[in-house]
């Protein structure tokens, strides 16, 4: 803009109109408007300024960001001086600023358009060229011309620009403006001449530089031709200021001063800003620069001086200090302006201390060192300095003293420079020992003021002690440095104890940190002092110990004595460790962990250690006066080195920090095992606690987690192993060593060392395992031979706890098992005691490892809940055959911990039944390891025990499990009605188990599936491998759910799709293969429902709970088809599972442990398939006949499928396969069955007329052409059974109505053996007398106790040959026994039924038997299949009463199984209601008091499962 204005003259208001903002508004104003608005419409123009900060001086950027800061950059300066004014930035610029004016209009009619035009002339009245600069990056111009306002009588410049004159010029030169109209008529505008003019002088008389701020001009006229002439105007004032002067002046000389005549009436105003660093505004500063030109009023320039702003005395610094010391030095006969001098210098260092000014410091030292040249300066500088510390008791002089004290390193600095340059003009002779007695002297007065008891003197001994020491690296230049060593050891020793204990502190550091300390000579004079004060401070009497100075000043004396350029330092270092190693050692033990000063008292210990040598180690030992003394010694550093270890102090990631604490441990601890051996090893001195602190040490270090290489990357490894080395190996070979000298004393250590020695040999180190494991060894050899009791049974309880601990700590690994074993193997085998139970504890230990690592596997790594429990329960089985109750407990608990979460209440109840069984009714207090973590508030076994029986009975209630939680609850009411008598928890208890009893009649229970699953391929984990699991599912859980959910576990397995058991090509297969498929439970039945009626609901539960056999069939031909009959040929394998434990139980799944399989004959097929459909008519026409309100469809339909032989084909079936002559020659061992088929087909008849005749009774018109039919067909039927197989009749009781006790219908649930049975009272027919008799005589089928009707597809293998196990009888009953199955006579007391035969499996005949009528409108009944021999009474049918729906069965047992079985069979899978019907029926047949009294248990098979060697295992087969 200014170029602008400056190459064209304008006249602003055409230029503005479009943009008026007020009339003759200033353009400033405009500006600032306009930068101000904060939206303006600019059309899309203007102009646009980015800006960037760049960091740094300006030397700095243009070397930084020289594509941005170049030569051609304009650098515009900062108006004034920056806050830290830079050494050698030599500047003298001067700027003006037009302000404003007024003008008289004078003779025209408007007011003027007024320029200004700005000039600098020296006082002879010559232009200087090129002075004035607009702007920056501008050349200067010789004038400046202003902006013009038209027609404007105040014009308003505030236009500013740069006066650069050379600095000997300024006190010559002026500035000049003249003020001209300027004529919008070019033609006018030249003939305009200047109407004023104005001028301002930049040096004022007395030699100061023009003051900065508004200056008002006064305007002479400009037509005069004397104002052209600076001479003349020169001689007038300036300024209005300087005019009232002359004016006042004048009137006090009566002088005539007349300037008006010269002078205008109008106003001009400027203002002036000076930034010079050789220009001074200062008066008393010039008057102190020129000191010899007034030399009179020096006193008052230098007392004026410390008023002068800082600002101006560092413009000036060596020009000042100059005139300073030459005032001292040729002024020396006045000691008052010492006393000046000294306080003015003080003021100056100061206030180069001061951060504003702190970059002055390069610039006094420079002057110190080059241009000082005072040399006596150093004897008035002491002199002063002496005395105001000498008379540090006027307060008058305190604040000097102070200031003196905190400039005391620069006055000793001009002090030592003076004395230098002495030495090197002079030499040492001339003052002979002036100043080093001055120096003493100055000691000597501080040593006084130390030990005054001042009060008011305590800010003056804090500012001694801090600024004393910084004068000693310049002090020993000139000094004795050894002499001047015990002049500060006299000055700390002078301070009184208690007293600024942290300012003396910070003051030994200092002195440690100068450069006396580092010399030897002079350590041996301060470092008992150092040592002496430190062990004050963290003696243990001590009140307030500083920590944090005292640290810091232990961490400088360490440091320097660790410097290789100090000298000899091993003395010191012993001083140190004499002195204050214990009290380190002891400040550490008893500071905090979080305290900000541990880190720093550590790290010193780690030092004195470090440096310790050899040599230092056994002085130090030989420094204790008793043994009692190196115990205690030793006793507190290796528990302060283990809590060391244990809490980290440096952050983790500190590894060099870390590192180098270890290896000086590792030092010093091996230090000290020399130590324990020399004086605590025989038999006398042997120190148990000591040698037991220094292995758990050991350990402790062995295992920090800094140590554990493996965790690092191999990098970082390297780089470690490489510097420090593997110190676990180290540390671990000297464990071995000290552990195999410890001779006799062994057997101290057991077993407490077995869980430290444990941790060491976990540590993943081939080499350290290898050397450490046979310590076990030997360990297990010194219990045998000194513990009196010949075996190592403490060692091995101890190694299996820490062994669990560990292990589930996430240590531990395959080949550590793989090395344990092998290594204890062969170490037993060599011995000649402990081979044996060596090996077997090798094994176990081997064993134990393989099932937590399994369990630590899947808690970490295994989303899976099943696994867990899985492992949970391996490892809870190994502790509870080992009998450790602690360990067992607690794994109890996770196990029930995981039921829990999953919701599996009834296993959670199961495994903390587990814990109530190790308890006893009593007032036993409880072992510690009984309560376990989430124990009860109790003390005694029968507490703690109730505790647990009522949260297992609210398991049991949340798992339906009523009948066990009622089994439960009546244990515990006997105990609360007989021991404790607590009638109120009686109460309380009977109230919940009525509530049981009625949950278990009245609530829905869903009976849920089994499933088989097979794990195969080397893929899967150890625990599930080649095994077979029979899993309980969840409720209504299908086997496709449950396939989908196992294969959600192991997403790589690949479903098999046949249940053949694998090859061995399967099973070593790398990969992992499942198989899954439906097995049906074997039931139970409890002996106390034998020969009553039981509700069906009471019968569901043991259908599928309380089971441990399981049973999968497959249908197979055998022979030749036959096209007319395929039923003949068909054949069944039933395979039979055994589970480890009985379901449910403390898992949802067990391994099989036994699988038997057998084979079934057509012929028993088609015997089970009679049984089954008697049983259904005869339960289907009990319920018609017994509730009327049924619906008739399902009666129809059974009777239709049955009696129409359109539908089902009639029984010619079984004629043709088995009622032949060819037959019974083929097969003459078949006799036996053939006839009891002639009685199930005879049997029929009775059924089938009851039947007809209810259905009759409940006719309805769309049923009458039905039944008609069904009558019909049933009469040619019933002549025709009758004529070949004779008349059965039923007694009239078995359909009579009977009320129960409670008034509700009780259902007897009828089995075919009762029918069998209840019918042998009534024979007619000749042909029938012989099916009579053996319906009477004998059961109808082998092993079945009465006639057990086990559908074909559920009949339970048992491995080939029972019948060698069993007597045989001569009655009937033993038919069955005399063929292939050996436990047949075993497998029907109490079987219950599974589902019948699949349909695809069964003969065309057999499929149209069973239409869906048949099935039961309750498709989850599942009849039970009780085998007893008939009795000579018949079972009179319970009582029925008018509300019931359910049915009854009437259970009898086998008498030979109930007789001999301790725990029941597995329940049965879920069958279909006409399969568990025909079960049903069997197993509660009544049993035969012959065989009850004949029959001895049975002895268990050789292959089956032990749950089928049991007289009671239902249908076992």
């Amino acid at each position: 803009m200014e170029t602008y204005i400056r190459q064209r003259q304008l006249i602003m208001s055409p230029l503005i109109t479009s943009h008026v903002t007020g009339e003759n508004e200033p353009l400033t104003s405009v500006l600032n408007k306009v930068i101000a608005a904060k939206e303006v419409n600019h059309k899309g123009q203007g102009l646009w300024v980015s800006l960037k900060l760049l960091p740094g001086d300006l030397t700095q950027v243009q070397k930084n960001f020289s594509h941005l800061v170049d030569r051609s950059t304009a650098i515009a300066r900062k108006m004034g001086f920056p806050e830290i004014i830079l050494p050698g930035d030599v500047r003298n610029d001067i700027y003006v600023t037009l302000i404003h004016g007024e003008f008289d209009k004078g003779k025209k009619k408007t007011p003027k358009n007024v320029e200004v035009t700005m000039s600098v002339y020296d006082e002879e009245g010559k232009l200087l060229e090129k002075a004035i600069h607009p702007g920056a990056g501008y050349e200067g111009i010789s004038e400046y011309k202003s902006v013009v306002y038209y027609q404007v009588k105040q014009p308003c410049w505030y236009e500013t620009v740069k006066v650069s004159i050379a600095i000997e010029e300024v006190t010559r030169c002026h500035i000049r403006f003249t003020f001209r109209h300027r004529s919008s008529q070019e033609s006018r505008d030249k003939s305009e001449r200047a109407f004023g003019v104005a001028f301002v002088k930049l040096m004022n008389p007395d030699g100061t530089t023009l003051q900065d701020g508004r200056h008002d001009l006064v305007v002479y006229k400009g037509d005069n031709k004397k104002m052209e002439d600076a001479k003349f105007y020169l001689t007038l004032p300036g300024t209005k200021i300087e005019m009232e002067e002359k004016e006042l002046q004048a009137s006090k000389t009566l002088a005539s001063f007349t300037p008006s005549k010269d002078s205008t009436k109008d106003s001009f105003q400027i203002a002036t800003l000076i930034c010079s660093t050789k220009l001074t505004q200062n008066v008393d500063l010039l008057g102190l620069l020129n000191w010899r030109s007034n030399s009179q009023n020096i006193k008052h320039n230098l007392k004026k001086l410390m008023e002068v702003d800082g600002g101006e005395i560092v413009k000036f610094l060596q020009d000042t200090l100059d005139a300073l010391f030459n005032i001292m030095m040729e002024m020396s006969d006045n000691e008052t302006y010492d006393f000046l001098v000294f306080d003015a210098l003080v003021f100056i260092i100061s206030l180069i201390g001061d951060i504003k000014f702190q970059h002055f410091n390069p610039v006094l030292e420079t002057y110190i060192y080059k241009h000082f040249s005072a040399t006596l300066a150093y004897v008035k500088l002491s002199k002063v300095l002496n005395f105001y510390v000498a008379n540090a008791d006027d307060s008058s002089k305190t604040e000097l003293l102070f200031a003196a004290l905190k400039a005391l390193k620069y006055l000793f600095r001009f002090i030592i420079q003076s004395r230098v340059l002495y030495l090197r003009f002079y030499g040492q002779s001339e003052d002979g020992d002036e100043f080093n007695n001055s120096i003493r002297q100055l000691f000597l007065a501080f040593n006084m003021l130390m030990d005054r008891p001042l009060e008011e003197a305590v800010k003056i001994k804090g500012a001694a002690l801090k600024y004393l020491p910084s004068i000693i690296n310049d002090v020993k230049l000139v000094f004795d440095p050894v002499e001047l060593s015990v002049l500060f050891c006299k000055f700390i020793q002078s301070i009184p104890d208690n007293q600024l204990v942290r300012q003396k502190l910070n003051c030994m550091t200092k002195i440690v940190e100068s450069n006396l300390f580092r010399q030897s000579e002079c350590r041996d004079v301060l470092l008992p002092l150092l040592t002496d004060q430190l062990s004050g401070q963290l003696d243990d009497n001590s009140s307030k110990p500083d920590h944090e100075a005292s640290s810091q000043l232990l961490s400088n004396i360490l440091e320097v004595l660790d410097r290789k350029d100090v000298g000899p330092t091993a003395m010191h270092i012993q001083l140190i460790m004499e002195r204050l190693l214990r009290r380190i050692n002891r400040t550490v033990i008893g500071m905090s962990r979080q305290s900000p000063h541990i880190g720093s008292f550590v790290a010193c210990m780690i030092a004195i250690l470090r440096q310790m040598d050899d040599s230092h180690y056994g002085h130090y030992i030989s420094t204790f006066k008793t043994r009692q003394d190196i115990i205690d010694f030793l006793m507190e550093t290796f528990i302060m080195f283990k809590d060391l270890i244990g809490k980290n102090v440096y952050a983790k990631d500190w590894m060099v920090m870390n590192m180098t604490q270890s290896r000086v441990f590792l030092r010093a601890i091996n230090q000290f095992t020399e130590v324990l051996t020399r004086f605590f090893m025989d038999q006398t001195s042997f120190e148990l606690q000591l040698w037991n602190n220094y292995f758990h040490l050991a350990v402790a270090f062995l295992t920090h987690e800094s140590l554990q290489l493996e965790t690092f990357s191999q990098a970082k490894r390297n780089k470690i192993v490489k510097k420090y080395g593997d110190m676990r190996k180290e540390i671990g070979f000297r464990i071995r060593d000290m552990w195999y000298n410890l001779g006799p004393h062994k057997i101290k250590f057991i077993p407490s060392m077995v869980g430290p020695i444990l941790e060491v040999t976990l540590t993943p180190e081939v080499e350290l395992r290898k050397a450490t494991i046979p310590i076990f060894f030997d360990m297990m050899q010194c219990e045998f031979n000194f513990s009196g009791n010949g075996n190592f049974h403490m060692f091995e309880n101890e190694l299996i706890t820490k062994l669990d601990q560990e292990v589930e700590g996430g240590r531990g690994d395959e080949q550590y098992k793989v090395l344990l074993e092998k290594l204890l193997l062969e170490h037993c085998r060599k011995h000649k005691y402990l081979s044996a139970s060596g090996e077997v504890f090798a094994f176990l230990v081997s064993s134990l490892l393989e099932h937590l690592l399994d369990y630590r596997t899947i808690i970490m790594h295994d989303e899976s809940k099943e696994n867990r429990m899985s492992c949970t329960v391996n490892v809870l089985n190994f502790y509870k055959e080992k009998k450790r109750e602690d360990i067992y407990i607690r794994y109890l608990y996770k196990l029930r911990d995981l039921h829990r979460d999953s919701e599996n209440y009834t296993e959670a109840a199961y495994t903390l039944l587990l814990h109530a069984e190790l308890l006893q009714w009593s007032d036993k207090p409880c072992v510690p390891h009984l309560l376990q973590r989430d124990s009860y508030y109790v003390y005694t076994q029968q507490e703690l025990k109730e505790k647990l029986y009522q949260e297992i009975i609210s398991y049991f209630d949340k798992g339906k499990m009523w009948e066990k939680a009622i089994k439960l609850s009546k244990e515990l009411a006997e105990t609360y009605e007989s021991k404790v008598f607590d009638y109120e928890g009686l109460g309380n208890l009977l109230k919940k188990r009525a509530s049981f009893y009625e949950n278990i009649i009245k609530a829905m229970r869903p009976q849920p599936e089994y499933f088989a699953v097979g794990y195969y391929g080397q893929g899967f984990p150890s625990f599930l491998r080649n095994r077979i699991f029979i899993y309980r599912g969840k409720e209504y859980e299908r086997r496709e759910d449950f396939s989908l959910r196992l294969l959600t576990q192991f997403p790589n397995a690949e479903k098999m799709t046949s249940t053949t058991p694998p090859g061995e090509d399967i099973k070593s297969s790398p990969k992992q293969y499942m198989q899954c498929f439906t097995v049906k439970p074997v039931m139970s039945l409890p002996p106390s429902y034998k020969d009553k009626p039981v509700p069906e609901q009471i019968l569901n539960y043991y259908r599928a709970n309380e089971v441990q056999q399981f049973r999968y069939s497959r249908p197979f031909r055998k022979g030749e088809k036959d096209p007319d009959n395929e039923f003949a040929t068909m054949w069944i394998e039933r395979t039979t599972y055994t589970t480890a434990y009985t379901f449910p139980g403390i898992l949802k799944w067990f391994e099989v442990k036994q699988i038997s399989t057998e084979e079934i004959s057509p012929l028993e097929n088609a015997i089970e398939t009679m049984e089954l459909t008697n049983e259904k008519i005869s339960n289907c026409v009990q319920q018609h006949a017994w509730d009327r309100t049924l619906s008739v469809h399902p009666l129809s339909m059974l009777l239709s499928g049955i009696v129409d032989p359109a539908v089902m084909g009639g029984y010619s079936n079984y004629e043709k396969a088995f009622f032949t002559e060819k037959y019974l020659q083929e097969h003459p061992e078949d006799q036996e069955k053939i006839e009891l088929l002639k009685q199930l087909i005879a049997l029929q008849m009775p059924l089938l007329t009851e039947g007809i005749r209810i259905h009759g009774e409940k006719l309805t018109e769309q049923l009458k052409p039905l039944h008609d039919r069904l009558s019909s067909c049933f009469r040619e039927l019933k002549d025709k059974v009758e004529k070949l197989y004779g008349v059965i009749t039923l007694p009239p009781t078995l359909t009579e109505r009977k009320q129960s006790r409670t008034g509700s219908i009780v259902l007897p649930y009828i089995m075919s053996s009762t029918l069998r049975r209840l019918s042998i009272t009534s024979v007619t027919s000749s042909v029938i007398s012989t099916s009579s008799n053996s319906s009477d005589n004998a059961p109808s089928r082998p092993g079945s106790d009465g006639s057990i009707l086990e559908p074909l597809l559920e009949r339970r293998a048992s491995s080939g040959a029972r019948v060698e196990d069993l007597p045989l009888r001569e009655d009937n009953e033993n038919r069955i026994s005399k063929f292939k199955r050996k436990d047949w006579s075993l497998s029907k007391s109490q079987v219950i039924a599974e589902k019948a035969p699949e349909p695809d499996l069964m003969s065309p005949a057999r499929k149209a038997q069973r239409p869906k009528s048949l099935q039961l409108s309750d498709n989850r009944l599942t009849p039970f299949h009780g085998s007893s021999p008939p009795q000579s009474t018949p079972l009179s049918p319970p009582p029925l009463t008018p509300k019931a729906t359910r049915t009854l069965s009437s259970p009898s047992l086998q008498t030979d199984g109930l007789m001999t079985t301790t725990v029941p069979p597995p329940p049965p899978p879920k069958s279909k209601p006409y399969e568990s019907s025909q079960r049903n029926s069997a197993e509660i047949a009544p049993p035969l008091p012959v065989r009850r009294e004949a029959k001895a248990p049975p002895p268990p098979p050789p292959k089956a499962r032990k749950s089928g060697l049991l007289s009671s295992e239902p249908g076992s087969h």
